[in-house]
């Protein structure tokens, strides 16, 4: 036709000399010029100019047209600069280019050009320039335009409504969009789908749905853009309301095109019917590579490897040839399965269609290769060879980088993709912040907050969490805090991140306190906060809070959750709860690896060793391959309980039965058993024959082994070593200096304490807390600082070591430890707690032998509970007696001789 056409126009062309004549025949060529004869168009073209016929509007507006349809925008806008009038047709269809062509700010500018032309817009040119105010999210300049609409008596046209409906739901307005909706008159199906799918956008779900059910009531009917918009909708609001819809099409008869039936594929995948997808596929014969590509990608995003790539090949065998979208979701699959091989023959393919030069392809690349590859250097080689990479692929190339542990690239590609001109987005700043955060950098998070100040997109919710865990991981507590509160809108995100940070940094206190904030901002507790809360109650000692989480979990259904469940056996544990504990975990449906692991620390930490190594052989026994962790309980329960050669034979497993690679952490359980077993000499040749490097810790349980055994030398060497790894550390001075006044050399031990000053040093603060009637009090060892609250304590512990001196026991304390701040914690739950409920209290670190005695008589004396979780087990004294079967004390009164109901130590 385009041949015909041609010489058709040659041929008149050379027969006419007559002006008038030319310029008709130069209209009637055009009508004949289809959408793909630019060329002709270019043969108008010349003689228009030449013979100076640029006065003629109907020519030029066909030519002009015929550029626009061949898409050769900057012809047409060379042939619209060249014209000497300009009707409204003309500024329309130039402004309606640029709009299509996503051109935003040029169609902006030239209706700008337009109204200072004096030209009157039509409504075709009100909806244009107003949707590309939309795409700009430029509510400022749409209002004006809007205003414009006002004055030129457009209010209430549906094609304009419908436009700036758009406009104010994509700008956050949807208030003022629902206004604009409701006072248009006659609103027709386009105006109707504008409307349900500014309410989709919104994830409005309910709201677009209830919309449909309006726009039917009154007699609009829906067309197949409808029913995909609501399709989006039901894939949040659920399976049914998506069958509902399905059934609305069948009823009303809209015929599945391709656009309706990929709409029906996708949302059928969403909920893992894949059977159903399969028959909407088959149930026209009209099909396309895009609604193909539907069906392999539900197959990816379900993990149906061997189906994806089934349908992949069959696809192939039709003869319709994949596109960039196809072979971008057989790369997400290659990245979700971590198949290198198979991302590289499908790399191989692309490169053979000629699509190794495509954005989205190389996006999904350069994820493919971060996330199978070990190296990051083919992925580098990818976005090397990309010639224009976008937000997606710079994204991608960060976050890639922060998962290989190169963090500190990320923040110099940040600023060289800025310089290149290309604009992060929210996706891009979080990941830059996350490699901020594990690189412990707050100068870098403030530059990029300030960055995000500068363009003011710091309002963004990815971002503001983000910002909001970088600084709580950077122990910037009141920074995060601020963080939150300039938020514009904070999601369960926002407050998981700080539960989890602040447990992180041991601030449990400060951890519980989120619940309240979250209360107030309307957002309810899911399983992943709710088990962050749960720990902080357990590491705290809030014993009554976690029983309110626990009853929170069971009404709101999440007592199911495997994650919650694991961390209630963990708190009860802490607690002292024995059977509450088992409870739980009796009651997981189907508990895994951490839910074991939870129950055997549970039983070892209070003092039930054999107990809890009989849980672990009932684990083996049920299937559960035991992991890393395991082994960490397993050792230290056979440390704690001195079990030497179990403990041995536990580390030997570890590799020859379950191929798990010992880490420091096993090798500091593996020295403590034979420290504490006396066997000096075999703990001195794990160090050397150890192919880990031995840590600050492993020396210091060496040291504490030689103290305790009276091995001088051997203790000497141990500080030595590890004061060259820990310079800073005040234990092993103090350990060192005990060594040194245990094996008679005082002033040597003075000497240790003096260089120890002289550095600096001091020895931390020892801390206790105990829960009285839901809220926890803090008590610090010889605390002066508070003299109200622990004067009258003082007075107390002193009363109730004269009470047990006047009862004939042996006890009488030791001076230094006289107010140490697990007496003083355990006096304070002893008076103010109710006569029935336990005292339950958490050190920061080991309880002391004088405390230890202390208040195992204090259970002798008064028919009370008393539970102590140190930095190393849980103690559960009861009637003089504890959990961790340490040598009791001597007595030497009648327990008989004591009246439980006397109240002279109160």
């Amino acid at each position: 036709m385009t041949n015909k056409v041609a010489a058709a126009a040659s041929s008149f062309l050379s027969r006419t000399n007559e002006l008038g004549t030319l310029q008709q025949s130069c209209i009637r060529i055009l009508s004949f010029c289809e959408s793909n004869s630019s060329r002709i168009g270019l043969h108008i073209h010349c003689p228009v100019i030449k013979f100076g016929l640029l006065n003629n509007l109907d020519l030029c507006n066909n030519l002009l047209s015929l550029y626009l349809k061949t898409d050769s925008i900057w012809n047409a806008r060379k042939l619209f600069d060249e014209m000497p009038q300009r009707t409204v047709f003309a500024w329309t269809v130039m402004i309606s280019a640029y709009t299509k062509s996503k051109e935003f700010v040029s169609a902006v500018s030239l209706f700008g050009e337009m109204m200072a032309s004096g030209t009157h817009p039509s409504e075709f040119t009100f909806s244009s320039v107003i949707r590309s105010c939309a795409g700009l999210r430029d509510l400022s300049h749409g209002a004006r335009v809007h205003g414009s609409v006002i004055k030129t008596g457009f209010l209430g046209n549906s094609v304009i409504g419908s436009s700036l409906t758009d406009l104010y739901s994509k700008c956050g307005k949807l208030k003022e969009a629902r206004e604009l909706f409701s006072s248009l008159q006659n609103a027709d199906t386009i105006s109707w789908t504008m409307m349900i799918s500014s309410l989709v956008e919104a994830r409005k779900w309910r709201e677009a749905l209830q919309l449909y059910f309006d726009m039917i009531k009154v007699g609009v009917s829906p067309n197949e853009f409808t029913f995909v918009k609501l399709l989006g909708a039901s894939s949040f609001l659920g399976l049914e309301f998506g069958k509902m819809i399905h059934s609305n099409i069948i009823v009303r008869g809209v015929p599945l095109n391709v656009v309706l039936k990929t709409s029906l594929i996708d949302f059928y995948s969403r909920f893992s019917l894949m059977e159903d997808s399969l028959r909407v596929l088959n149930s026209t014969g009209e099909q396309d590579v895009f609604l193909w590509t539907s069906v392999v990608s539900g197959f990816v995003r379900n993990l149906r490897a061997k189906e994806a790539i089934g349908t992949f090949l069959q696809m192939r065998d039709l003869g319709l040839q994949p596109n960039n979208f196809t072979y971008s979701a057989i790369l997400s699959l290659c990245s979700s399965i971590r198949s290198l091989e198979l991302g590289k023959q499908i790399h191989s393919q692309m490169i053979k269609v000629g699509l190794e030069g495509n954005t989205d392809v190389g996006n999904a690349l350069v994820d493919m290769y971060m996330k199978c590859s070990a190296s990051e250097v083919e992925a580098l080689g990818v976005f090397a060879a990309m010639i224009s990479p976008n937000v997606i692929s710079w994204t991608t190339l960060i976050l890639g980088l922060v998962d290989h542990g190169f963090e500190q690239d990320c923040f110099g590609l940040l600023m060289e993709m800025v310089a290149q001109g290309v604009e992060p987005n929210g996706v891009t700043l979080s990941g830059v912040l996350r490699a901020c955060s594990k690189l412990k950098s707050i100068r870098q998070v403030l530059e990029i907050h300030g960055y995000l100040l500068r363009r003011h997109v710091d309002g963004e919710i990815i971002i503001g969490n983000s910002l909001v865990d970088a600084y709580a991981s950077l122990n910037k507590v009141d920074y995060a805090w601020k963080a939150t509160r300039l938020m514009d809108r904070r999601d369960d995100i926002t407050y998981t991140s700080l539960v989890t940070r602040f447990n992180e940094l041991g601030k449990y206190e400060m951890a519980l306190s989120v619940i309240s904030h979250m209360f107030a901002d309307g957002i309810r507790m899911d399983p992943v906060s709710l088990t962050g809360f749960i720990s902080a109650s357990a590491n705290l000692g809030a014993l009554l809070n976690g029983k309110h989480l626990h009853c929170y979990s069971e009404k709101s259904g999440f007592s199911s959750s495997v994650s919650v469940s694991n961390s209630l056996v963990d708190m009860y544990g802490k607690c002292g709860l024995l059977e509450d504990a088992k409870k739980v975990f009796e009651e997981i449906a189907m508990p895994d690896v951490v839910s074991w692991n939870g129950m055997v620390s549970a039983l070892a930490s209070n003092g039930c060793i054999s107990s809890a190594l009989s849980a672990f052989e009932d684990m083996r026994m049920k299937g559960f391959e035991p992991d890393s962790v395991t082994f960490v309980i397993l050792l230290s329960a056979c440390s704690n309980g001195r079990l030497t050669e179990m403990g041995l034979e536990y580390f030997q497993s570890m590799k020859d039965t379950y191929n798990i690679e010992p880490q420091i952490e096993h090798y500091v359980h593996l020295v403590g058993i034979l420290g504490r077993a006396g066997r000096l000499e075999e703990a001195t040749g794990v160090l050397e024959t150890m192919q880990l490097k031995p840590n600050a810790m492993i020396f210091k349980t060496l040291l504490r082994a030689s103290r305790y055994h009276g091995n001088l030398s051997l203790g000497e060497d141990m500080a030595n070593k590890g004061l060259a790894l820990a310079p800073s550390d005040p234990a092993f001075y103090i350990l060192l200096a005990d060594l040194y006044e245990e094996s008679g050399k005082p002033e040597l031990a003075q000497k240790t304490r003096n260089l120890m000053s002289e550095k600096g040093l001091g020895k931390k603060p020892s801390q206790s807390s105990v829960e009285v009637q839901g809220k926890v009090h803090s008590f610090v060892s010889e605390d002066v600082t508070t003299m109200v609250k622990t004067s009258g304590i003082y007075a107390e512990i002193e009363s109730i070591k004269e009470e047990i001196k006047r009862f004939g026991s042996s006890y009488r304390g030791n001076e230094n430890a006289s107010f140490h701040s697990a007496k003083q914690a355990v006096v304070y739950g002893f008076i103010y707690a109710s006569p029935q409920a336990p005292v339950h209290v958490v050190k920061n670190k080991i309880l002391c032998k004088d405390c230890h005695d202390f208040v195992s008589i204090l259970t002798r004396l008064v028919d009370k509970k008393i539970t102590v979780r140190d930095g190393n087990q849980v103690h559960i004294f009861k009637n003089g007696k504890c959990s961790c079967k340490r040598e009791e004390t001597t007595y030497v009164f009648s327990y008989e001789a004591f009246n439980k109901n006397d109240k002279t130590l109160l």
